[in-house]
């Protein structure tokens, strides 16, 4: 099981959903496990739009998770920590300016919003 679970990690990584969804069914045929394969096949087929992730790759995007998760964590430290409490507005405040601080837009959205007129 580890061994397929491998090389079809490593079609998936090449784009390959619908080659993926092909040999489930054809896993199925016999089993007793046929419906879930099946679902699972449709899984695939269904979304491989979403899961050419060599195409993907080339373009730059990352894939997986561990990026936004990192991020999360990183907002939540810095508004949960111990004593910390914030009202909804105060916490989308806070978010907002702690986004410009890390994407180093800072000072050009400070220098907007100074020269902005009173609201």
């Amino acid at each position: 099981m580890q061994r397929w679970l491998k090389e079809e990690e490593t079609s998936l990584f090449q784009g390959h959903a619908n080659a993926i969804a092909h040999r489930l069914r054809q896993r199925s045929q016999g089993k007793a496990c046929r419906e879930e394969l099946l679902q699972e096949a449709g899984y695939f087929e269904r979304n491989q739009h979403r899961m050419d992730y060599l195409e993907m790759r080339i373009q730059g995007w990352v894939i997986g998770s561990g990026m936004v998760e990192s991020g999360a964590k990183q907002f939540k430290a810095r508004l949960a920590g111990a004593g910390m409490r914030w009202s909804r507005a105060g916490a989308e405040r806070l978010l907002s300016i702690r986004s410009v601080v890390l994407s180093n837009r800072f000072d050009q959205i400070w220098h907007s919003a100074y020269n902005s007129p009173p609201v």
